[in-house]
């Protein structure tokens, strides 16, 4: 980088350098490795730990039938009952019957009401794709994400009681409601916006009050709802929506204490029984820790894990809506951390194989998904697991703590998919917790992904929320920020292509190629054979904006409304400020902040494409906007010659810090979020937009015709925030300072729900003293510039094609895919070959 010796000296300075006394265990500029070994040893210091993640990475995905079971007996037994009760008892039925399980070697218990690694099945979500790919599109048979059912009567069983859900699914409801041109542009059409997350599964992303919990305990909080219910007057004009849901509490938040209470029993009987007895004092410690958080709030860190692992997985078994996360952990957690250590003198050592186990154990919930959304984002887990460290507190002073270290520690010795860590970073993040971080990036399994508190905080302050609020923002998903236990925000409500909006753009609103070619989808804002101007083509592309967001946000409210009447979440909403207080659950708007959230996908592909039209129809003249239409028409057969230029650097791409091409992604980046911003939901927030892709671009790109950045038919569209790569070629080549500075001249803030950017370099580009240091400066460059969020694959193209060749040999390597990391063996064939195409950056 420029001047590298002056920001060096700059950001090393003693006089200019923030330092903490925060402390992990180990030294903080430790050198964990430089990206993935094959043959590697253990990585964590503590046996048990290596012991239970061989143990996850051994075990199969299943199916299991048991909730289906019990959800299904308790819903035929109250049909008769409104539906927020008929929920709450069947999420008491399922705590109180389901088959409880300890594993060999546990610290922290708690599944999702099946067994670990195997996934449940949500009746009430929809049931149609079950029953379909059982019967058409085995699970065990998918190219990736397989999940095996255990045997011949449990596939009988689950297809018996899919039969009793049919007519009674959110998704069903949900298709009902909506009208003709909704489906002919969503997933279940032409698929320029995909909003099937929220139709097959339940709403997740967010992160619930977790601290509010550690103070009061279940009975605590438990109490709020009888004492607000007790005050609840018939004078009221909607009493008997308020009654119902206190009951719903009630009953859920009982439930919950009953289920803890059995699991206690359990590991007590189990500890009579037990020989060994090292073994027998953890299961009665363990029986202990659980008869504590029962009810009560926790009286130390270990208590603290088991309740924060219960109140998760209680959670994801009232719905399977993923991204549930965990806020700032290092920040509620820490009052137990210092008791522990300060007050009581327990070993650090011990804080941190805790920590350690319990990231072990956050893998085990597992999510089926159909195949079409697996398609279009491969993994098997709930996905979106974040948990966020770093930071400024409420008052804008620096968080970092000695859990912030010891977390980032636990991350680099277990290196699994979850959790997801998020850094924040900010002016005075201290340089230990700077090169720590940038060690276990070094060390290529994809974590940590780093945010930047300037830009996220000014983002959220765009939506509405204290000064205060938005400082203590956490990451939920892959890149969204939020205020937990506050915000009720619908993150991640559906996918928006943004390269078929531009194929509406230069062909008149029809489709542009394949079996529907010349369909009128929507409407006719001029082609690349009527322009006469580039004026003109920017003002199409913001009325088919506007249309289309239109549709979109239809239907996400749609979406939205047949949530609260099919599946309102109780257990969850005592959880949130405002629910308990109102007598609303969060589906009907009772948290302090509710939003809806779509990201868009493919900008870098439509200023790209920009550019082709603005370079080659207009500036320079050399081709007619027939020439260049017929091009994508026929997917660019016949036409090698202006194949080749389009995808050459003598048209100016976005990413290799050219403004004038830079300035058509600004267009492109601001024409959507000033389409979404603002837009009003059903339970009164406001809509608010994201641009991030995660993995979706692999999958949309199968159904997105050839566009005039120079990509063919089938081919992934550009990812996230990053500049354009096609099978020709990557479009940036002009290094990775040059990236950033593209990136970084879009205001981030106006995308309240956050942006993403996904950077790669080979192990030998950052190897050493001197390629740390490079890392850190061009974090901190980027951080400057005001980016919002950006994470690293530490890995080489070469290493990746060797993973595909023998995937036996790379089991458990991790690679960032997006906002999350994954096995790279595990991923589908098109997102393998996706990510080794990402350009290699080098400094």
């Amino acid at each position: 980088m420029d001047n590298f010796q002056a920001q060096k000296e700059h950001l090393y300075g003693l006089s200019a350098t923030q330092h903490t006394d925060a402390r992990g265990i180990e030294a903080f500029d430790k050198v964990y490795g430089l990206g993935y070994e094959v043959g590697h040893e253990d990585w964590s210091p503590f046996t048990r730990v290596n012991r239970l993640r061989k143990t996850f990475l051994d075990r199969p995905y299943e199916i299991d039938v048991e909730r289906l079971r019990l959800v299904t007996e308790s819903y035929r037994r109250n049909e008769s009952m409104p539906r927020i009760l008929q929920c709450a008892y069947a999420f008491e039925n399922v705590l109180l019957n389901c088959t409880l399980h300890i594993y060999p070697g546990d610290l922290i218990l708690g599944e999702i009401a099946a067994p670990a690694k195997a996934s449940p099945i949500y009746p009430e979500f929809s049931v149609d794709w079950i029953i379909d790919e059982i019967l058409n599109s085995p699970f065990e048979e998918r190219e990736n994400d397989q999940f095996y059912i255990r045997n011949e009567q449990d596939r009988a069983e689950i297809l018996e009681l899919c039969q009793y859900w049919k007519g009674k699914s959110a998704n069903e409801f949900i298709t009902a409601y909506l009208d003709d041109d909704q489906k002919r542009g969503s997933h279940m059409g032409e698929k320029v916006f995909q909003t099937n997350n929220y139709h097959f599964a339940g709403i997740g992303h967010f992160a619930m009050d977790f601290e509010k919990l550690m103070k009061l305990g279940y009975n605590g909080v438990l109490q709020q709802a009888t004492e607000a219910f007790a005050q609840l007057s018939k004078q009221d004009p909607d009493y008997s929506e308020k009654r119902d849901y206190y009951k719903a509490t009630i009953i859920t938040l009982e439930a919950a204490t009953k289920y803890i209470t059995r699991y206690a029993l359990l590991a007590e009987d189990m500890a009579f029984s037990e020989a060994d007895e090292v073994r027998k004092k953890e299961l009665q410690a363990i029986s202990a820790n659980c008869y504590q958080v029962a009810g009560g709030a926790p009286q130390s860190f270990w208590q603290v894990a088991q309740l924060f692992n219960f109140a998760v997985t209680l959670t994801q078994i009232e719905g399977n809506g993923h991204s549930i996360s965990y806020g700032r952990m290092d920040q509620w957690m820490l009052p137990f951390y210092t008791q522990d250590v300060v007050e009581n003198d327990v070993p650090k050592e011990f804080i941190l194989e805790i920590l350690e186990v319990l990231y072990v154990k956050m893998n085990n919930p597992t999510k089926l998904k159909d195949k079409g959304t697996v398609k279009v984002r491969n993994g098997r887990g709930f996905g979106g697991e974040s948990l966020t460290i770093g930071g400024v507190d409420a008052q804008g002073n620096d968080a970092t703590n000695d859990l912030t270290m010891l977390m980032l520690e636990a991350s680099v010795h277990t290196r699994m998919m979850n959790p997801w860590v998020c850094l924040r970073m900010h002016e005075n993040t201290p340089y230990e917790l700077k090169i720590r971080t940038i060690e276990c990036v070094r060390a290529g399994y994809g974590h940590p992904k780093l945010f930047n508190d300037s830009p996220a905080i000014k983002a959220m302050l765009g939506k509405g929320v204290s000064i205060e609020e938005a400082r203590c923002y956490a990451v939920v998903g892959c890149v969204e920020p939020t205020i937990p236990g506050k915000e009720h925000g619908w993150l991640d409500a559906g996918y928006v292509n943004t390269v078929k909006m531009m194929e509406m753009v230069i062909n008149g609103g029809r489709v542009l190629s394949g079996p529907n070619a010349g369909m009128q989808l929507g409407p006719d804002t001029g082609s690349l054979e009527t322009y006469q101007t580039f004026e003109e083509v920017l003002e199409s592309i913001d009325k088919q904006f506007a249309y289309w967001c239109d549709q979109l946000c239809s239907c996400l409210n749609v979406t939205d409304k047949m949530h609260r009447m099919i599946k309102p979440t109780p257990y969850i909403s005592a959880f949130f400020e405002g629910c308990i207080e109102s007598g609303k659950d969060m589906t009907f708007g009772g948290a302090k902040y509710n939003g809806t959230a779509p990201q868009a996908a493919g900008i870098a592909t439509c200023a790209d494409s920009l550019a082709t039209i603005k370079k080659l129809m207009f500036d320079d003249q050399k081709y007619t906007g027939k020439q260049l239409l017929d091009a994508v028409k026929e997917n660019w057969d016949g036409h090698q010659k202006l194949y080749a230029l389009v995808n050459s650097s003598k048209i100016p791409h976005y990413g290799n810090d050219i403004d004038e091409a830079d300035e058509l992604f600004i267009f492109m980046f601001e024409c959507y979020c000033r389409h979404i911003k603002g837009r009003e939901n059903p339970r009164g927030g406001k809509f608010s937009p994201g641009v991030y892709t995660v993995n979706a671009n692999v999958g949309m790109g199968l159904y997105t015709n050839a566009s005039l950045d120079g990509r063919k038919n089938g081919e992934p569209i550009s990812d996230n925030m990053g500049p354009v790569h096609t099978a020709e070629g990557s479009h940036d080549t002009q290094g990775p300072t040059a990236v950033i500075n593209s990136v970084t001249k879009v205001d981030h803030s106006l995308a309240t729900n956050g942006t993403l950017l996904n950077l790669r370099f080979p192990e030998d580009a950052v190897a050493g003293v001197e390629g740390r240091d490079i890392l850190v400066s061009f974090v901190d460059e980027y951080m400057n510039r005001q980016g919002m969020h950006v994470q690293f694959n530490i890995m080489s193209s070469e290493k990746m094609r060797a993973a595909q060749k023998n995937p036996e040999l790379y089991k458990d390597m991790l690679v960032r895919v997006a906002g999350y990391s994954a096995y790279f063996v595990e991923l589908g064939k098109p997102l393998q070959d996706d990510l080794i195409q990402r350009t290699e950056l080098r400094f």
